[in-house]
């Protein structure tokens, strides 16, 4: 069963790509923007990578999985497609918190993956919030036909398209940032029920890969 502390829990797999696996997803994803001409049309817009791309990314999640399971012992090793962000200067996420949609749910998103492929020369870090405020909970609990632990409370969802109100009472909520500058080469693993973000980008350009990992039984 899924425990709470995993959904609000952060980690780190140094390695997670070699150069040459980098160099390799560089390669697939400007050929692959080239031919689409993909341009996002907002900050937190993002690009399916296409299957080559995704080949190398999931068996990097596959290899990671001993390390991985330790802080997040229920995910399995199948996780979402990878969506692919690109920013520029003035372009990053405002903090936002996903939840959980559905606790009674066959499968559930236990936590994230980001990757970063390029770093921005000035600002783009990611970052995470906590709090100990009530206002960022609700009053759902899990039940025991939950894939959650009996007793198991849960986040609002305040995601990307949440309502102008509903993002300004989050930024209005008092809470400690974290903020991380991963060595190259580092994918961090965080809890769905962490408010998260990435910092505006200063100068350069920040390019990194999303994906989802899920725990409970396969349709």
């Amino acid at each position: 069963m899924i425990h709470m502390t995993e959904t609000l829990a952060v980690h780190t797999v140094e390695g997670f790509l070699t150069l040459d696996e980098t160099s390799q997803v560089i390669k697939g994803l400007d050929e692959y923007i080239a031919a689409t001409g993909w341009v996002p049309a907002r900050p937190e817009e993002g690009l399916r990578a296409p299957d080559d791309v995704q080949e190398i990314l999931n068996a990097a999640v596959e290899r990671a999985l001993p390390s991985i399971r330790r802080v997040f012992p229920s995910v399995d090793g199948r996780p979402t497609p990878w969506d692919y962000h690109d920013f520029g200067p003035g372009g990053g996420i405002e903090p936002h918190l996903h939840g959980v949609d559905d606790p009674g749910a066959r499968r559930q998103r236990v936590a994230r993956v980001a990757f970063h492929l390029q770093e921005a020369a000035r600002g783009g870090e990611f970052f995470v919030d906590t709090s100990a405020s009530e206002a960022l909970w609700t009053d759902r609990v899990a039940g025991a036909d939950s894939g959650f632990v009996p007793g198991t409370r849960f986040t609002r969802e305040i995601s990307h398209d949440a309502s102008a109100e509903a993002l300004a009472e989050l930024r209005a909520i008092p809470r400690t940032r974290w903020t991380s500058t991963p060595p190259a080469g580092t994918a961090i693993v965080y809890g769905a029920q962490l408010v998260h973000g990435v910092q505006p980008v200063v100068e350069g350009r920040l390019r990194k890969l999303i994906t989802n990992l899920l725990a409970g039984p396969a349709r």
